[in-house]
């Protein structure tokens, strides 16, 4: 499973990348809004952070402002892979840039019959949000379940599964073994990860033992 960190913050993207846990990147509007400077400029640099995919978003609701706003998009850095919303006019737009030679990253997918039309629309990623749909009472991880059977049936169809709004570990965990493609996650839930109580309790005891020794390694 690869890894997209959803955050515009470039310094966590760029701990992030050091560590090695990072395949991409993926923002929106609301992010970008948050970081409190230009689209572009924040863009090109999380661009030359991570050679993996960075999703940035139009905001143009209409085919042709979707198209202006991608080729705009498309000219910041090779690795930029516009990010659309799943209407009638993103599924088309999604067609001709994906034609063009473009990453499309298909988003705000909430059934899996959007994620099939998605697929047959060329996108290189569909984002089903699984927090989103938990939020009202729904099951979100049912949706990524409901994904990956049908993507299964059809191998000529080759969009990743890239499963967003992921809240805790235990949407990690089962989007993994339902062998989603990617999860993009926020920077806390990424570190979330590492953590265990059993782990800091080993690593303290070891400390301990060692302390003991006098010894110094080095």
């Amino acid at each position: 499973m690869k890894f997209f960190v959803d955050t515009a913050e470039v310094s966590e993207i760029r701990a992030l990348a050091e560590s090695g846990l990072l395949d991409g990147v993926t923002t929106n509007p609301s992010l970008i809004a948050k970081s409190g400077r230009p689209m572009a400029e924040v863009i090109a640099e999380i661009c030359e952070i991570t050679p993996g995919p960075v999703s940035a978003e139009v905001t143009a609701t209409d085919y042709d402002g979707m198209m202006r706003e991608g080729e705009f998009l498309r000219r910041i850095a090779p690795n930029v892979a516009v990010k659309v919303p799943l209407t009638e006019a993103g599924l088309r737009a999604c067609k001709h840039m994906v034609n063009d030679g473009a990453m499309v990253n298909v988003t705000l997918c909430f059934t899996p019959v959007q994620a099939l039309l998605a697929a047959k629309a060329g996108a290189t990623f569909v984002s089903p949000f699984v927090g989103r749909l938990d939020d009202i009472g729904q099951d979100g991880m049912g949706l990524i379940a409901d994904i990956m059977t049908i993507y299964r049936q059809y191998p000529q169809l080759k969009t990743e599964v890239l499963v967003a709004s992921i809240r805790h570990t235990v949407h990690l965990l089962q989007a993994a073994k339902l062998g989603a493609h990617v999860a993009t996650l926020p920077p806390n839930v990424i570190r979330g990860l590492i953590k265990h109580p059993l782990t800091d309790k080993g690593l303290e005891a070891f400390l301990a033992d060692w302390k003991k020794t006098g010894q110094t390694i080095g």
